[in-house]
């Protein structure tokens, strides 16, 4: 499938960067404002998830409190991110598309991964934000990389995997996060491949054969865990 690829375009948030701090930081927050258990807002930030919604927005609504602010000095990344980056980067083109604020490359710099990667597309700095397809468009351009050389890997649903469809990129959904909750429902909503993490992604990518192909997406093999 993904012979002619030459870009891998990776979101930032739950993909290469392990938020669960920051959404427990968050939720925690939302909580104490509604004078609630963390465990109450949880659950029911939950639900909205599996209803394919912004779970932390709509309980905050919900709950009528403030939505509190994002922590990114919570953010972490994924112990695998840095490894899988490098090996990537041996074989493909690397480049970012992502809602983030102000500073992306900075943080990527801080996490240790951005010399690995060859082109940063945010939507701070562009003024332009997922699902928007102007923001993929963009890195096509600024990557002079056509949409069936591409690949858009991320773990949200609405924001990565509809609008890269849309426009002819292959795409890998990451279940990790809260982007792993969401449900189905149509054919523009299936990405090409689906993984669990970012050392999957790197069995299939670089050809490690330990995948199978179910309904024409590509789902790693789970008999070949180690």
């Amino acid at each position: 499938m993904f012979e002619s690829v030459e870009w891998l375009f990776f979101d930032v948030g739950s993909t290469i960067v392990n938020e669960y701090i920051a959404y427990k930081h968050r939720l925690k927050e939302i909580a104490n404002l509604a004078n609630v258990t963390y465990e109450k807002v949880y659950k029911i930030a939950v639900e909205f998830y599996k209803q394919n919604k912004k779970g932390d927005l709509e309980t905050a609504r919900f709950l009528a409190v403030e939505l509190s602010s994002w922590h990114t000095e919570d953010e972490i990344l994924y112990d695998d991110a840095a490894k899988c980056l490098k090996a990537l980067s041996q074989k493909y083109k690397i480049g970012i598309i992502a809602n983030q604020s102000l500073g992306t490359k900075e943080r990527l710099e801080q996490h240790g991964v951005l010399k690995y990667i060859n082109l940063v597309v945010a939507s701070a700095e562009e003024g332009v934000a997922k699902p928007d397809k102007r923001i993929f468009e963009i890195a096509l351009k600024r990557s002079n990389c056509k949409p069936n050389n591409a690949v858009m890997i991320g773990d949200r649903i609405d924001n990565d995997i509809i609008p890269a469809n849309l426009l002819g990129i292959y795409t890998i959904w990451i279940k990790q996060g809260v982007g792993k909750y969401w449900m189905i429902s149509n054919e523009i909503e299936r990405a090409d491949c689906i993984v669990d993490n970012l050392t999957e992604l790197c069995d299939i990518l670089l050809a490690k054969e330990k995948y199978r192909v179910e309904g024409g997406i590509t789902i790693y093999n789970e008999t070949n865990r180690k």
